[in-house]
């Protein structure tokens, strides 16, 4: 039986074999072969059929339940990736409560579990020291047609646009450094002895304490960054100098060319209200917006179309209803086609081709 001892007290985390102890001292000390690797995933993945593990994982709950959250530890961002995979399976809601909760348990194993245990554990057993040596990487993703907000570490706080990601490293306090894929609104908390950085592709931004949208979709190959309140600063690996931003401005980097202009911070950080805001915007800009919205494909059949220009706010409106608003205040014309099978089995996306009318 494997036992864990802390201070006053005792824990039983699971049933292990004298060899199975050293397979998990190995698997934490980063000393882990392929078979003892395999043996690690195999316990979580086949947990379910496990008994031993279902106990485990029963007491252990209880035991959680029971216990206050360590204040010290903001889990918040780990539950919004929980909640993301909990709501994908509708099934869940008909099972009994204990087999519901082990297949959650099951389903989010890999992905979160693992690695808390293993700072979770080294931090226990070896001290504070070895445990800020060993980084544990983490991501938050938001789904396609989805907003995710989030909260980091250091009290960082922001939302994920539909199909955009974050991925940083723990501990995160001293070395703030995230990776973005994507679009994320960011109220970064100010830590003048620790810099924010935010890195995507050959792009980085180096925050001071501040709210803005950052815009860095790998598909669309430029970075947009709108700044509402504080200072930031940004840097391709190919400028000799970073690139000040001040409140209210906007700055595009485009096929190795910066451009910075006046703007409305409120315009580009509407989505996190649900809002779709276009304000003169020409067409290529309003596509690129609902395709990423409604995860859907925007084709412009006529170049014409590009000389036009739109406005208008919408909250949670359809795709439909905002496609019909557009072809009432233009002359314009739409045909939407059903989403076709790949030849790999999956489904492509739902495609919206617009016309000059």
């Amino acid at each position: 039986m494997g036992i864990i001892q802390f201070p006053g007290k005792k824990v039983d985390i699971y049933m292990l074999k004298k060899e199975e102890t050293e397979r998990l001292g190995r698997f934490i000390d980063g000393q882990a072969d392929d078979r003892d690797l395999a043996w690690i995933d195999s316990m979580f993945l086949n947990g379910e059929d496990n008994d031993i593990l279902r106990h485990s994982l029963k007491k252990d709950w209880n035991r959680i339940v029971g216990e206050e959250t360590h204040s010290g530890v903001d889990l918040s961002h780990i539950l919004d990736k929980v909640h993301h995979i909990i709501s994908k399976d509708e099934n869940l809601i008909r099972q009994k409560p204990f087999q519901k909760l082990l297949r959650i348990y099951m389903k989010v194993a890999a992905i979160l579990l693992i690695p808390l245990l293993i700072a979770f554990l080294v931090y226990n057993f070896t001290g504070k020291s070895r445990a800020k040596e060993l980084s544990v990487s983490t991501s938050i993703y938001a789904p396609l047609g989805a907003r995710v907000t989030f909260n980091l570490p250091d009290g960082t706080t922001g939302m994920l646009n539909s199909g955009s990601k974050i991925s940083y490293s723990i501990p995160f306090n001293r070395d703030r450094f995230v990776k973005l894929d994507g679009e994320a609104w960011f109220d970064v908390y100010h830590d003048e002895n620790n810099p924010f950085e935010i890195a995507s592709g050959s792009s980085t931004v180096k925050v001071y304490g501040t709210r803005f949208n950052m815009s860095a979709y790998p598909e669309e190959s430029y970075v947009e960054v709108v700044l509402e309140e504080g200072k930031v600063s940004y840097k391709n690996k190919d400028m000799l100098k970073e690139v000040s931003i001040l409140p209210s401005e906007r700055l595009i980097f485009q096929d190795g060319n910066i451009c910075k202009s006046a703007a409305d911070p409120a315009k580009y950080s509407a989505w996190t209200e649900g809002k779709l805001v276009f304000r003169g915007d020409p067409m290529a800009e309003v596509a690129r917006r609902i395709e990423r919205g409604y995860n859907v494909k925007v084709n412009i059949a006529d170049k014409e179309l590009n000389k036009y220009s739109f406005r208008g706010i919408f909250l949670d409106d359809s795709l439909e209803d905002v496609l019909r608003f557009l072809c009432m205040t233009s002359p314009i014309r739409y045909r939407k086609s059903p989403r076709k099978m790949m030849p790999d089995g999956t489904y492509g996306k739902e495609e919206v081709t617009i016309y000059h009318k």
